[in-house]
């Protein structure tokens, strides 16, 4: 007996029998069961999907002898004819060779003639959309009323390619790729008829190549079992087709997240020497790197990867996160598209792999935004600071002792206009400034705000008693500035005993507050904070040294971040304390001890801030 291959060995026969196309089927089935059948169907969808053997199935069915029936016998003559395509009332046409308006002038003239032997005269025409605009319409009038035994199907792949008029005369149905899943369960089948092994994982890779086709997957399984033997394996497969495993896979990008170029590249360079094509190995990069996608996403489905989700590096999948590896996806994409164009293929493969190794330090376009966001406000500020000075006997040391912020009434004029604030923004030296820092300095201050600088010990603290809560844009606190009531303890006191006692709290102005437990005042300051500057609010949680001393409160910081904010802060810190004590009370802060470089201590304050704002760093 003639060799047979699987895609027509295992056509559908029956309805029941179409893989991935229930809708059709079961509407045919009905419609066949009730008697309501259309003069014209037209068939549209993918190759290999079903439409030219669901065109023989309805056949069939109609023309049985035990019919019309939903689902044909098989062994009639009829049946066995339209099987065989001997049938001589069931016509199979190619529109892509009769496309002239002279094979449609031949159609016309076989309709007036009646079947031969079955109950309808059915004219099958594959690919339509090839027919010529004279050609069809020289069908619209016959398609419109053909007589009552004629029935014409139209199979097409291009459905955009066929007219309007045409579309409007015949019941339109949309065949759709088949599911992954139900392909490698048809390929299962097959395997098993022919008495052949085969492990889930060839399968699988099988299905997903024929991109949901039926016959695109017989076929290749064909070739597969050609050089198989008896077992069908993906190890077979990987090596006999010149593809890429995900073993060799999971090396390769091992190494680039390990910014490793050097071994990467000989790594490509053994594939490619071993006669791997530079196609074939982006294709299956692109598939690894959408597999990896999908898991960071949560997805675990064998169909979808292709394998099971634990044969993918953990390591890759640890160091790279979803933004990292859609950059990955996108660079392979876009050497696919390039390399026809190429001066080398190699080379441009070869600098994506160079740019996948150091990918780990890629940084969305969202991911910047939302640094610069959570840095402009210290941007804006930083230039109306002095920079914090590092003497010289600290780096030898090896540590620094930070600058201090001290908020006291005495400084600060009973007006808030330009001249106050050129004033108060003179006497801030500009040694240490940048020039571009240092000129905009001594310029009146918006809304009549005064310029917050680190105090020396020459310097006069500053005052909360002219504090403006009422101008625009300036963060200030309303005038009922206070803790809600039965403010709770705070988790951690950050009070270091030692200091002196409280101020004396027998005002008519003290909240009610119990300024005699520093914990309770501390968790006031910062749940009061917390509702309109929560940035301030946490910069004031992270302080620690709390201490009284007469007419003030010290503290410290242990980033230069957080110095500057509560230095920005500092009025309304101690606006909020001299309320609940009746008394005016200032605000210091000290940066903690840090060991530093003595390079890091020469860096301009901004440079500072940025670097470890954006968790940079600073290269000659």
């Amino acid at each position: 007996m003639a060799y047979e291959v699987t895609a027509t060995r295992r056509r559908p026969q029956r309805f029941e029998d179409l893989v991935g196309q229930e809708f059709v089927a079961e509407t045919f089935k009905n419609s066949i069961q009730s008697g309501k059948i259309a003069h014209a169907y037209l068939f549209s969808g993918p190759r290999g999907c079903g439409k030219t053997s669901t065109a023989r199935i309805l056949a069939k069915a109609l023309n049985c002898e035990k019919g019309p029936a939903a689902t044909p016998c098989g062994q009639c003559s009829a049946c066995r004819e339209i099987t065989a395509g001997s049938s001589l009332d069931v016509i199979e046409i190619d529109g892509a060779s009769n496309t002239s308006v002279n094979d449609v002038r031949q159609i016309k003239d076989e309709v007036l003639f009646p079947p031969n032997s079955c109950r309808y005269k059915i004219y099958i025409i594959d690919e339509v959309h090839m027919l010529s605009t004279s050609a069809f319409n020289a069908l619209l009038k016959t398609i419109e009323e053909p007589p009552p035994y004629v029935i014409f199907i139209f199979a097409t792949t291009e459905l955009q390619k066929v007219p309007a008029t045409i579309k409007s005369r015949c019941q339109q149905f949309n065949f759709r790729l088949v599911p992954i899943e139900k392909v490698k369960e048809q390929l299962a089948l097959a395997a098993k008829e022919v008495g052949i092994a085969a492990d889930d994982e060839a399968l699988y890779w099988i299905a997903r190549e024929s991109t949901g086709s039926m016959r695109d997957a017989y076929t290749l399984f064909d070739q597969v079992a050609a050089f198989s033997d008896s077992e069908i394996t993906y190890e077979k497969i990987r090596d006999k087709l010149g593809l890429v495993g995900v073993d060799r896979l999971n090396e390769l990008f091992g190494l680039c997240v390990q910014g490793n170029a050097s071994a990467a590249l000989l790594r490509l360079d053994d594939y490619l020497q071993n006669g791997v094509s530079i196609e074939q190995l982006i294709s299956n990069c692109t598939d690894y790197l959408r597999s990896l996608l999908l898991i960071k996403s949560g997805v675990s489905k064998e169909a979808l990867l292709g394998q099971s989700s634990e044969r993918f590096s953990k390591a890759v999948l640890d160091g790279w996160n979803s933004v990292q590896i859609e950059r990955a996806i996108d660079i392979f994409l876009s050497l696919y598209r390039d390399i026809r164009y190429s001066l080398s293929p190699r080379y441009e493969f070869e600098l994506a792999v160079s740019r996948l190794c150091w990918l780990s330090q890629y940084v969305s376009a969202a991911d910047v935004k939302k640094a610069i966001d959570a840095v402009k406000p210290m941007l804006f500020k930083v230039a109306s600071a002095k920079e914090i000075e590092v003497p010289a006997e600290s780096v030898a040391t090896g540590g620094v002792q930070g600058s201090v912020q001290s908020i006291a009434p005495e400084d600060v004029a009973t007006t808030a206009d330009s001249s106050s604030a050129q004033r108060v923004a003179a006497s801030v030296s500009t040694a240490s400034v940048p020039p571009a820092v240092a000129g905009d300095l001594g310029k009146p201050v918006p809304n009549g705000m005064p310029v917050f600088s680190a105090l020396s010990e020459s310097d006069e603290p500053y005052a909360p008693d002219d504090y403006n809560p009422g101008a625009p844009d300036d963060g200030g606190i309303p005038d009922d500035y206070g803790a809600p009531d039965g403010a709770g303890e705070a988790s951690q006191s950050p009070f270091q005993e030692g200091g002196a006692e409280p101020p004396d709290t027998s005002s008519e102005n003290t909240r009610n507050i119990d300024t005699g437990n520093v914990d309770t005042v501390f968790k006031a300051l910062i749940d009061e904070l917390s509702v309109d500057n929560a940035m301030l609010s946490g910069a004031v949680a992270k302080t620690a040294d709390w201490k009284f001393e007469e007419g003030k409160i010290c503290a410290t910081i242990g980033s230069q971040f957080e110095l500057l904010q509560l230095r920005n802060g500092a009025s309304v810190i101690s606006h909020f304390l001299s309320q609940i004590y009746g008394k005016t009370m200032a605000f210091e802060v000290t940066l903690k001890e840090q060991k530093v470089s003595a390079e890091q201590v020469h860096l301009p304050l901004e440079v500072q801030i940025l670097r470890d704002t954006f968790k940079g760093s600073v290269i000659s």
